[in-house]
């Protein structure tokens, strides 16, 4: 009876195709020509009786069947270098898969990674972002940052960061704010993926919420963006938007006002006992320097 389970290679070269969305790029990475790259997928493909990507004119994007098949294909492949590093040594790199909520990713571990990496050279880190419940779904990764309630993500974890809500907006907008009740003359910008946002506020402070008119946006990246184009005052969220707030040349606009968020950033995982090597060394260096921002 013939073996259903695809050739090594092919699932290699399926990998960095996925990875990178390009045969061309793939090709680099692993030293191939393209021409090489797009026969073995091809081969993948008949092999499944389905197809994993899209061909567009200067890169490929996953099918449906291709983005379901990535994960398992990424941990096989873990699983085989985790196998042969602990049976005959040390490679000298140690591959590292690492998911955040980009919000967290682009405001707290961008200033830190740097750090990290100066530590654990032999460590290869991929980082990715997501906003979702649903981006966390269905990725291979050894650690996850995820915001808010942490067993809809992973069996274990750690407390990260809290968050303190307050409004900013561009300094002659914030100037024009002397009082709570100033907030209501302009457009909020609100974002739609998290539970606490100004209606927590506004509870916290007895504003009565009805009079505010509002502007829905997915991220707080864009919502700052927005509010540096004159679109409405955003909410921050320290200390993970300090950094975009810092950009954007948002200020704060009653000073005085802070107001405690309902939730926080957790790391989570399947398995503390479970963790690889690499996993172990950016959780206990994820600790500490999360514990050090919250001080700032």
């Amino acid at each position: 009876m013939s073996s259903r389970i695809p050739s090594l290679n092919w699932l290699r070269v399926f990998e960095a195709a996925a990875c990178t969305e390009s045969f061309a790029r793939a090709a680099t990475q692993l030293n191939m020509s393209a021409a090489a790259v797009s026969q073995q997928v091809k081969a993948l493909e008949t092999r499944l009786g389905t197809p994993l990507f899209h061909r567009h004119a200067h890169a490929v994007t996953l099918t449906e069947a291709g983005r379901a098949y990535l994960p398992s294909v990424q941990q096989s492949l873990l699983m085989l270098e985790t196998a042969t590093t602990g049976l005959f040594g040390e490679t000298r790199a140690q591959r590292l898969f690492v998911q955040s909520i980009l919000l967290f990713a682009h405001g707290v571990l961008a200033g830190g990674l740097p750090e990290f990496q100066s530590a654990h050279p032999q460590i290869n880190l991929s980082l990715t972002t997501g906003n979702l419940v649903s981006d966390f779904a269905n990725q291979f990764t050894d650690l996850q940052i995820v915001f808010g309630n942490p067993a809809a993500y992973g069996a274990e974890g750690d407390p990260l960061l809290h968050e303190r809500l307050y409004p900013v907006a561009p300094p002659e907008i914030a100037a024009q704010i002397r009082h709570p009740q100033d907030l209501f003359r302009f457009q909020l910008i609100e974002v739609s993926t998290h539970r606490a946002s100004w209606l927590h506020l506004f509870e916290t402070l007895r504003l009565p919420a009805g009079q505010a008119r509002y502007f829905f946006a997915d991220n707080s990246l864009m919502a700052a963006e927005l509010s540096a184009s004159g679109g409405g005052i955003a909410l921050a969220r320290a200390p993970a938007s300090d950094r975009i707030m810092q950009l954007s040349g948002l200020v704060p606009c009653l000073p005085d006002i802070q107001v405690a968020g309902q939730e926080a950033y957790h790391l989570v995982y399947p398995s503390r006992a479970a963790l690889r090597p690499p996993a172990r060394a950016f959780r206990d260096w994820l600790l500490d320097y999360s514990a050090a921002v919250q001080t700032r």
